[in-house]
């Protein structure tokens, strides 16, 4: 953002930047298929979803690399919403969309479909679907197909017919199936050989709950006017690049690399908001700090940012006052 227009440095900083984001993206597919990326669920709206990635960088690249791809959408407008974390569901659309795409290298159409379905009993196909209210996001694909031997394996980690490196990490799928199970959902596979495929998922219908709207904002609508930031994090690359996003933003930042120096720095002073990691070792962590703070300036602001997924001390110290959870790494 500090660079002219025409610095020669700005490519090779998209690069790093963009490097970054994969190497991150690739440890959350890890974790995700560990069980321990543990999904942080709100009530969410499918359509928007899927709208948003179809209108993302992602998905142009993904068009830029397939020109003879055709994407058909239909979408129900009266969609039941459902209850899960819109960064997961994201994914499971790319993911599917671009193995989707794989198959087509000659191209073709993909068919992308939502829709309500009530199930009065059990449906059996690639799983059993048992009986309820379900929002069924549809991926189809006029493409190779898959034969009976990848079907029974499709979604093991790291099991791929692709070119390594060049087309994926093996873990497209895994993902898939990983965030169907962690939102309680159903995978329903059909595909033949030379006649395509179809994958079904079905998400529990969530009834009677509003959608969280989170309308996009720029830059300019999030100046402060000086107010006073704390961040607190033993990484110094992180405390850099933090205090730095902050100050572009016109706060007043002081940083710290452990809880026991803020909070020795706030027994003399106080701050409006307090950007806080979790796991500082080998001092106090995240929580541990908070508490310390909070009896020296009770109710105190803060929020919790970590590269590592919301846990039981995070729930924890949300219930102490903490306000939102940030994942690692974040942008401006």
């Amino acid at each position: 953002m500090q660079l002219p227009a025409d610095s020669p440095l700005r490519k090779p900083l998209a690069t790093i930047q963009k490097s970054g984001e994969m190497a991150a993206a690739i440890v959350n597919d890890l974790l995700t298929l560990a069980r321990r990326g543990v999904v942080t669920k709100q009530v969410v709206h499918l359509n928007n979803v899927l709208m948003e990635y179809l209108q993302s960088p992602g998905f142009k690249e993904l068009k830029s690399h397939h020109a003879a791809l055709e994407v058909k959408v239909r979408v129900a407008q009266d969609l039941f919403k459902i209850e899960g974390s819109p960064v997961h569901l994201s994914k499971t659309i790319m993911n599917l969309i671009s193995n989707a795409a794989e198959a087509m290298p000659a191209g073709g159409t993909v068919l992308i479909t939502t829709e309500n379905k009530k199930i009065d009993r059990p449906i059996v196909g690639y799983e059993q679907v048992e009986k309820g209210d379900y929002v069924v996001l549809s991926v189809s694909d006029t493409g190779i197909g898959i034969s009976h031997k990848d079907r029974n394996r499709i979604f093991e980690p790291f099991y791929t017919n692709k070119v390594m490196g060049r087309s994926g990490t093996g873990l497209g799928m895994s993902v898939v199936w990983g965030t169907v199970k962690d939102h309680r959902g159903y995978i329903d596979l059909r595909s033949e050989e030379g006649q395509g495929t179809v994958f079904t998922i079905y998400f529990p219908a969530t009834h009677g709950k509003k959608a969280n709207s989170n309308p996009a904002s720029t830059i300019d609508e999030n100046q402060g006017t000086g107010e006073s930031i704390l961040v607190i994090d033993d990484s110094k690359g992180q405390r850099e690049i933090a205090s730095a996003l902050l100050s572009k933003l016109n706060y007043s930042v002081k940083a710290f690399a452990s809880g026991e120096e803020a909070a020795e720095y706030l027994k003399g002073t106080s701050a409006d908001l307090i950007v806080l990691d979790m796991i500082m070792p080998p001092g106090m962590d995240g929580l541990d700090t908070y508490k310390k703070i909070l009896e020296i300036h009770p109710g105190q602001k803060a929020i919790i940012a970590s590269g590592f997924s919301e846990t039981d001390r995070v729930k924890e110290a949300q219930k102490l006052g903490v306000g939102q959870y940030i994942k690692k790494p974040y942008t401006m």
